[in-house]
C-alpha cells in the first residue's frame, strides 16, 4: 500500500505515525511539510478529502477567522499545519492521534 505523510521529525506524534506506517509495510513517501509546503489547493484538498475545515487543520495556537485566512496561514507558515497528514489510496485523515492512521490502511 502506498501512503504519504506530511511529516516534522521532530514531532512525536509525527514519528509515531511514521512508525506504524511503516510497521504495516506501507510505502511511505514522506515529505517534510516544513521544507516543502504543500499549496493553498493542495491543503484545500486534503482537508476535503479528511473531511475537515482548515480551520480545523490548524496548529491549537494558530488562529484564523475562516477557512481561507486559515489556508493563507497555513500557506505563509506552514510550521501553523497541525501534523501529521497521511493519505493512502482510502483517504486522507490528521493523525492525532497516531493511531487514527488504521482506518486508512
Amino acid at each position: 500500500m502506498k501512503a504519504t505523510i506530511w511529516h516534522n521529525r521532530r514531532c512525536s506524534k509525527s514519528r509515531e505515525t511514521l512508525a506504524l506506517l511503516n510497521a504495516a509495510g506501507a510505502d511511505v513517501e514522506v515529505i517534510d511539510y516544513l521544507a516543502n509546503p504543500p499549496s493553498r489547493d493542495r491543503l484545500a484538498q486534503l482537508y476535503a478529502e479528511a473531511r475537515l475545515t482548515p480551520r480545523q487543520g490548524l496548529r491549537k495556537d494558530a488562529k484564523a477567522e475562516s477557512d481561507e485566512a486559515a489556508l493563507d496561514l497555513m500557506v505563509a507558515d506552514p510550521a501553523t499545519i497541525e501534523r501529521p497528514l497521511v493519505q493512502t489510496a482510502k483517504g486522507v485523515r490528521l493523525c492525532r492521534p497516531p493511531e487514527t492512521v488504521h482506518e486508512i490502511l
